[in-house]
């Protein structure tokens, strides 16, 4: 076997590239030392999994009969030809019951070092993404359940800043318990769920098929190593689910300097994190919502000394208040409106007013806005599409992650973690 594997075969390389018996140190303690049973050597399943992986077989079962077969597979794994491989359940019930999440983290930090220490990584610019996964589950059975509206990570936040900016104004603080139904319950929101995979969502967007999904949101280098993986249901936002991703990076690369996302990215939360940390957050042009006829929404002009917006026709809307979703609302003077030449093109209210809502931390949307149009910046943002959109192009097109035939969060995160590994 030593003679027929070519040298320059992949697996080789990767074989000298690795020193797989680093495994038994993040394993060592999920096997029992004084039981006389033998077990698979973890390295072997590892080996195997990341076999599966590298050339995108779809199945644990189609990978063992692959092994069997594959003379450089076999080589890879240490089983001569006269030695049986392990059964496929023995491999999947390892990866489901020992094999935790924690440890598929270690390995994959474990190379990211390697790569490190090597002088490979090159970390001074984050690019952030997400891609969706078909689940293993189908869209007729599904139900429909009400469930509590889940609190946004930096709620607390918004809200004391809100009471902050109402109190500046002379206006009474919000109560954070009251939903604004003056109920004291939580809002409740009816989801679809499957009945096969409840752990998974629905996804449906422009030309997509509507399924049920998982989403795999992910960061990388500038090199495409993949620096951090989220696994989150296929109907999470992108903005909802980058905090907890950008906590791993800030967590393992606080070095970096630059975060290149698209344009759903680009919330007044995520704007305020990263430029508040003296980093820099380089997004996309984000198209106008404006409704067709009226006024397009930059001939607002927000008036920063008088805490005003000027509207089209140079009259002033003044500050009203500021809602519990943290926009301050500016409304026009309706006397002034009823005669307005332009009226059709601004306000088709019933009691001629206008009005217009500015975030509190609109300035770090802008701050991004501004650096949108620095060379640096905009060629950073230009790479994505040769690096986090070049990782997802070639996990799906040569690994196999188009679809998951996992079920449940853990399983699916385990599988990602390992399809991405570095």
């Amino acid at each position: 076997m030593e003679q027929i594997v070519s040298k320059n075969h992949l697996l080789r390389q990767i074989d000298a590239a690795i020193d797989f018996h680093k495994i038994y140190e993040f394993v060592g303690d999920l096997y029992c030392k004084d039981n006389d049973r033998p077990s698979i050597d973890p390295v072997v399943l590892f080996k195997i999994v990341l076999i599966q992986h590298i050339y995108g077989i779809c199945s644990l079962r189609r990978t063992l009969e692959e092994i069997n077969m594959n003379m450089a597979y076999r080589w890879f794994i240490g089983y001569p030809l006269n030695e049986q491989i392990p059964h496929f359940s023995t491999v999947s019930y390892n990866f489901k019951h020992r094999f935790n999440t924690a440890s598929v983290e270690y390995i994959s930090r474990w190379v990211l070092k390697a790569a490190a220490d090597e002088g490979y990584l090159d970390t001074e610019a984050i690019f952030v993404d997400g891609t969706h996964i078909k689940a293993s589950a189908n869209l007729k059975k599904q139900a429909r359940k009400a469930a509590p509206k889940e609190a946004k990570r930096y709620s607390h936040e918004l809200f004391d800043e809100i009471n902050k900016d109402r109190e500046a104004h002379g206006k009474k603080p919000l109560d954070e318990n009251s939903s604004g139904d003056n109920s004291g319950k939580p809002e409740m929101v009816e989801k679809t769920v499957s009945t096969t995979d409840p752990e998974c969502g629905v996804f449906h967007k422009g030309e997509h098929k509507k399924v049920f999904a998982y989403e795999a949101h992910t960061a990388c280098d500038k090199h495409n190593f993949i620096l951090g993986v989220h696994v989150t249901p296929g109907n999470i936002h992108d903005s909802v689910a980058f905090d907890p991703l950008y906590d791993d990076i800030c967590r393992h690369y606080p070095e970096h300097k630059i975060v290149a996302a698209d344009s759903a990215y680009k919330t007044p939360w995520i704007c305020k994190r990263i430029f508040e940390s003296g980093r820099v957050l380089t997004s996309a042009y984000t198209r106008p919502k404006t409704k067709d006829g009226n006024h397009p929404w930059y001939t607002y002009v927000y008036d920063e000394y008088f805490d005003d917006v000027i509207c089209p026709e140079y009259k002033a809307l003044h500050y009203s208040t500021t809602n519990r979703d943290g926009y301050r609302e500016y409304k026009s003077r309706s006397y002034l409106c009823a005669d307005c030449p332009t009226k059709a093109m601004c306000t088709q209210n019933a009691k001629c007013e206008k009005t217009v809502t500015r975030h509190i931390w609109q300035r770090f949307v802008e701050m991004a806005e501004d650096v949108r149009h620095t060379p640096l910046y905009r060629d950073i943002y230009k790479l994505r599409q040769q690096k986090i959109e070049r990782v997802f192009a070639d996990a799906k097109e040569k690994h196999g992650m188009r679809y998951t035939q996992y079920r449940g969060m853990a399983q699916v995160t385990n599988w990602v973690s390992l399809n991405l590994l570095p």
